[in-house]
């Protein structure tokens, strides 16, 4: 690990940045993000097992009266919680005449078939065949065997978080026209931060990141060497960014993050040092199938977990229902900007022309 600058956490959350550096005037990144440093992350990312788990989307969408609806893989999924309120889940298509269930309505912890009344419990009938879920409390997530093809896992890769409780979390979810390699690759390159997000970031410099030829993998949960192998990978395969979040003007909020790649379609970047020690982002990249022109669709599903222990946290963790929206907000801008970015290295590899 490269030294850096430390990152201190003091009795003031913000710093304000003395001799800020004009976006124009900062140091160029490019020779530091070299291509063969992000694939070779990127390709270790690949080779750990996911269990054939995808994130549908956010815990709190799959509300009492409707189903949550999304296509992964090309295969309609719903889920929707039970009369015990169980996250239960499967096809999204009616197996009497394929009526589309993301249209039906939930009614005491049952879907009912908005076509003909077919009512499903979540349990095996009339052909239709439950599929496994999980609900970790931020998202929920289907397993589709047939479209993940790997080993399952009983549970997916679900990664390190605050204790939600005392944690602030909000869910985003953007949709692109790319595969989900492509979005994982963007969050391996932490250093386009402050060039190409300068609204947000600013004094960004990665001290740490694995070496170009590293070959290190990792097993899941069930895998290969369990979950200490996992720990262990990542502490050997992450990037350290210390970057300042930009509020206003010269208000900065200093920390270091490490980005890390637990399973082939997530990235994590945990606070590690400074204001929300211990806070996550993680992104999760699910594939959609493909669009009526034959190109690949990707859903790009963000989850922030934050948390603090200073005493006037508490009072954001009571605002929690205003505060959602506003962190959406803020991880659509830069999602706008990032789905760009993915788009345009799926059409180059699409084309044979990525500099890669």
């Amino acid at each position: 690990m490269s030294p850096g600058r430390a990152v201190r956490r003091g009795r003031f959350p913000l710093s304000l940045r003395e001799d800020p550096v004009a976006w124009e005037r900062q140091r160029p990144t490019w020779r530091e993000a070299r291509p063969a440093v992000i694939a070779g992350a990127l390709k270790r990312a690949q080779t750990r097992p996911s269990g054939n788990w995808y994130v549908v989307g956010s815990s709190l969408s799959v509300r009492a009266d409707r189903p949550l609806a999304r296509t992964v893989g090309g295969q309609e999924v719903v889920v929707w919680r039970d009369a015990t309120g169980r996250l239960v889940g499967g096809p999204g298509a009616c197996p009497h005449l394929g009526a589309p269930l993301r249209d039906s309505p939930v009614r005491c912890g049952t879907l009912v078939c908005h076509w003909h009344g077919l009512a499903l419990s979540g349990t095996a009938f009339a052909g239709w065949e439950p599929l496994p879920v999980h609900d970790d409390g931020v998202l929920v997530w289907v397993r589709l065997d047939d479209v993940g093809g790997e080993p399952p896992l009983a549970a997916p890769v679900v990664p390190v978080r605050p204790a939600l409780p005392e944690a602030v979390s909000a869910v985003y979810v953007g949709v692109g026209t790319c595969e989900p390699e492509d979005i994982v690759a963007n969050r391996l390159d932490p250093w386009h931060g402050a060039w190409f997000h300068p609204y947000s970031f600013v004094d960004l410099t990665v001290v740490d990141t694995p070496a170009a030829g590293d070959t290190g993998t990792a097993g899941g949960p069930e895998g290969p060497g369990g979950a200490e192998d996992t720990e262990a990978a990542e502490d050997t395969d992450g990037f350290a960014v210390d970057v300042s979040f930009k509020l206003a003007g010269r208000l900065v909020v200093p920390v270091r993050a490490v980005f890390t790649a637990p399973e082939p379609r997530t990235v994590v970047m945990h606070i590690t040092e400074g204001e929300g020690q211990g806070s996550v982002v993680e992104t999760h990249a699910t594939p959609l199938g493909a669009d009526d022109r034959g190109r690949p669709r990707t859903a790009v599903v963000e989850a922030v977990v934050a948390a603090s222990d200073r005493r006037g946290f508490t009072v954001a963790r009571r605002m929690t229902p205003l505060l959602r929206p506003l962190v959406r907000a803020a991880a659509g801008r830069l999602w706008r900007d990032d789905l760009a970015y993915a788009e345009r290295r799926w059409r180059l590899r699409s084309t044979g022309r990525f500099p890669g």
